[in-house]
């Protein structure tokens, strides 16, 4: 019977993605848009999405365009493309959530998805990690994502 509803409903993660698929969907169609930008672009870009913050317009509704434009900003300066289900677990850290990734997933990436979207709002954001090596480490190696789209980043 559990096997019967579970080939029928699916798993938590197949509910999850299903749920969250219309979102990918929409993130994969600015591809196209932000692929045929120019470099200095990104950041005037940027600030549009702040402006649009700022006049009333929501956060979750701006989401697909701030992650697909982190996405190519990534795919420009550090060569990676977030896959999918990276964000979909961008998706999920930016609704409060936990996403177990294992190591080698992509994590690091991952979290410019959210970091990026958050910072719209000109509040700050901090990414913390489990040591200074690592704190380090992923500075120097996103630290060109997020400059790409006008964000500084700093290492405590």
């Amino acid at each position: 019977m559990i096997s019967l509803l579970r080939s029928v409903i699916g798993n938590r993660q197949n509910r999850i993605q299903r749920k969250l698929d219309p979102i990918i969907q929409q993130i994969n169609s600015w591809d196209p848009k932000f692929s045929s930008m120019s470099n200095p672009e990104f950041i005037q870009y940027t600030a549009q999405l702040k402006v649009r913050l700022n006049q009333g317009e929501g956060i979750d509704t701006i989401l697909p365009e701030a992650f697909a434009l982190v996405r190519e900003s990534s795919k420009r300066t550090i060569g990676l493309k977030h896959f999918d289900e990276q964000l979909i677990g961008g998706i999920v850290l930016h609704q409060g959530n936990v996403a177990e990734m294992k190591t080698g997933e992509g994590k690091t990436l991952v979290a410019t998805l959210p970091v990026y979207l958050n910072s719209l709002t000109e509040e700050g954001v901090h990414v913390v990690t489990v040591n200074d090596y690592l704190a380090r480490r992923d500075i120097q190696w996103m630290g060109p994502v997020y400059n790409f789209v006008g964000l500084s980043v700093a290492c405590l």
